[in-house]
């Protein structure tokens, strides 16, 4: 390691600090890290942020609020669902949200978690009546994101030499702008734009661009008699177990050990991200046929970007061998991948809920159709792939809550006969203890493209698996939490020639001194067979097993007054084949809170042996964006966020961020190589209120 002692000394130091802060706003990346926090190179962090963002955006409204609704939250145990749903049966609607005070189980830690995501508001007589139009106009709930970044150092993809031209056809400037009008459980309106770095800002409708490279819009109502919701532009859907539906809300394993391991009938939900893939385009509608059915359906077209081919000895016509996810299009190559493949999609779902909502059980179809044959690259693994222009999928899942237990399972089938089946339950044994139990088994031929269930894998194809979580808090203050995943591969997968198997377990203790202070450890290892060279036969891959552990020590001081502090350590270690490597971040927040002007800084060193160590942190960014690096080689990594609320109406952020680097002459690969030392970024955002 290249720390210096005198660093280490500053650490530690640092954990001692008693300055006082105020409570902050919600900060929607601490909550992430809190309760989520997991390194991995296979965790899409980009579906968690905009999962949760979402559910912020959209407060559930807790006197409508469906069990279903609440578990949605992620941090309510069966317990305190139900003391919360027999309260309300019994003395009617929430006044306030202090209500919830009141109820058993609800302690203030809970309380505090759980307020950015729920809200009270009246409903039925008391209710907003006012013509659709004259509601949108007079909302307060909007707001227009205009928001511009950029890396200040010259990429090799930006620079034209004699020997190579420009590649990137756009300026480095990546600028975004969203806005969107809102109220829940009535109407939502809005619209997201984005130009990536490297892209052009141009109108070119041949490459279906407008000014900016993507948009995405939708318009929403509910509530509106028997039509229980309307969405037409761009949504997503979530029923059941995720197998056929998931709408990017599947959080996964991570340090919420429980409640994670289910998921909820969220149904037709806008989509207003800027990940440019798993999501639908056209109308869908949820219709309440009587008291305890309701009926989806929903029509989908929406190209999508892919790599053509048209080799003659595979296929008479065109074709595409993989759908590219990144979204980018700032080259030639990018830009003929654009909107390459036109895509149906059309189905629906049937569901069925008993009027004590202690049963439900639903039907789900979807048909994908694709404009010219998918034909994967001839791998080994590739094999049981799906193939062809057209897929169908049906399930069935069911739900089913009796006391402090909660059973549920979903299973589903393709075209090609693959099954794909996932079971399991949640149970509050006490107060204090909760568990999880999954079983899970996906056919290496079952083929869902927007499917998100529970699994190590980021697609439900090919692997079988046992989780059981636990979360014991033997008093208010201290909380251990862990689970443990089995899983295996019946057939060959990327990296690994050969059936598989592997195991994963996690272990947390959470102590809280104080409401101000707060101090978390939390180790995982995984152990995982891959492809090694065989000393005998340098031509044939033999299977080893790969162990990673991660450690991480996380201390929070937020007492009262102007400064908070958050110190961090993470260290990891990655084995295979006797060769051993390690990888360590020390990270070090201070945040000044001034009312309306507020600072937050990091400065972090790091020190990663290869790419197996690279260290995940989350950042501080501006209102509604969200930035996790890895922290890679030898360095440092520091930035600075300036917020300003000018009014209510008018608020303003600005970010500067940088990597050091220690012993190396150039930083990233290929197009986004930098000669130097260091990558800064300069970001800024304007959000203002109508």
């Amino acid at each position: 390691m290249k720390i210096s002692f005198f660093t280490i000394i500053l650490f530690i130091s640092a954990l001692a600090n008693p300055f006082n802060s105020q409570a902050q706003e919600f900060d929607l990346e601490d909550f992430i890290e809190r309760n989520f926090s997991v390194q991995d190179e296979n965790t899409n962090y980009e579906d968690i942020y905009e999962a949760l963002f979402q559910l912020y955006q959209s407060p559930i409204n807790l006197n409508i609020a469906s069990r279903q609704d609440l578990q949605s939250i992620l941090l309510l145990s069966n317990i305190q669902i139900n003391e919360f749903l027999t309260h309300r049966a019994k003395n009617g609607k929430l006044l306030s949200i202090y209500e919830l005070q009141s109820i058993p189980e609800f302690d203030l830690e809970t309380i505090d978690e759980i307020l950015p995501f729920v809200s009270v508001r009246e409903t039925g007589l008391q209710a907003d009546n006012r013509p659709l139009l004259q509601r949108i106009l007079n909302e307060e709930n909007n707001y227009l994101i205009i928001r511009s970044d950029r890396t200040l150092e010259k990429r090799r993809g930006y620079i034209s030499t004699k020997e190579r031209d420009r590649e990137y056809l756009g300026d480095p400037y990546r600028v975004y702008t969203r806005f969107r009008v809102k109220h829940t459980d009535d109407f939502s309106l809005g619209f997201t734009t984005e130009k990536d770095a490297g892209e052009q800002f141009k109108w070119d409708p041949s490459h279906s661009q407008y000014g900016m490279d993507y948009w995405s819009f939708h318009a929403q109502l509910e509530n509106q008699g028997r039509l229980k919701n309307i969405v037409v532009g761009d949504y997503q859907l979530q029923f059941g177990q995720s197998l056929l539906f998931g709408a990017g809300f599947a959080i996964g394993k991570g340090s919420q050990t429980v409640a994670t391991a289910r998921r909820s009938n969220l149904g037709v939900l806008p989509y207003t991200s800027v990940l440019e893939t798993n999501f639908f385009r056209g109308i869908a509608t949820t219709i309440e046929l009587n008291d305890f059915l309701d009926l989806t359906t929903f029509y989908s077209y929406n190209p999508i970007n892919g790599n053509l081919d048209s080799d003659s000895a595979r296929s008479a016509e065109e074709f595409f061998t993989s759908i590219r996810l990144t979204g980018f299009h700032r080259t030639e190559d990018e830009l003929a991948g654009k909107n390459a493949i036109n895509t149906q999609n059309f189905g629906g779902n049937l569901l069925f809920n008993t009027e004590r909502e202690n049963l439900n059980i639903g039907l789900n179809y979807i048909h994908t159709i694709y404009d010219r044959p998918f034909f994967r690259q001839p791998n080994k693994y590739n094999q049981f792939e799906f193939g062809g222009t057209e897929n169908q999928n049906y399930g069935l899942f069911a739900n089913y809550y009796w006391r402090n237990f909660h059973l549920f399972g979903e299973s589903a089938i393709s075209s090609s006969g693959g099954i794909g089946a996932i079971g399991g339950f949640i149970a509050s044994i006490t107060p204090s203890l909760q568990t999880s139990f999954i079983v899970r088994n996906y056919d290496r031929d079952f083929h869902t493209f927007y499917g998100t269930a529970f699994g190590e894998s980021t697609r439900n194809i090919n692997e079988q698996g046992v989780y059981w979580g636990i979360k014991f808090q033997p008093f208010k203050r201290l909380t251990f939490s862990g689970y443990y995943d089995r899983f295996n591969f019946p057939w060959l997968r990327f990296r690994a020639d050969g059936p598989s198997i592997g195991n994963e377990f996690l272990g947390r203790v959470t102590y809280r001194f104080s409401r101000e202070i707060k101090l978390y450890a939390q180790a995982r290892v995984e152990n995982k067979e891959r492809n090694v060279d065989l000393e005998d036969n340098p031509n044939l891959y033999g299977l080893s097993t790969a162990e990673k552990r991660n450690y991480i020590l996380n201390l929070d001081v937020r007492p009262k007054g102007i400064i908070s502090l958050k110190t961090r350590a993470q260290f990891s270690e990655f084995l295979l084949q006797g060769e051993y490597s390690t990888g360590m971040a020390l990270i070090q927040d201070v945040n000044f809170d001034f009312g309306r002007f507020r600072l937050s800084t990091r400065y972090s060193i790091f020190d990663t042996d290869d790419f197996e160590n690279r260290q995940y942190v989350y950042e501080k960014d501006v209102l509604y964006a969200f930035s996790i690096p890895a922290y890679q080689n030898v360095g440092s990594r520091s930035y600075a966020l300036l917020q300003y609320k000018f009014s209510k109406k008018l608020q303003m952020w600005a970010r500067y961020a940088q990597f050091r680097f220690v012993d190396q002459f150039t930083v990233g690969t290929g197009n986004e190589e930098i000669e130097g030392d260091t990558r800064s970024e300069v970001k800024v955002q304007m959000m203002m209120r109508f």
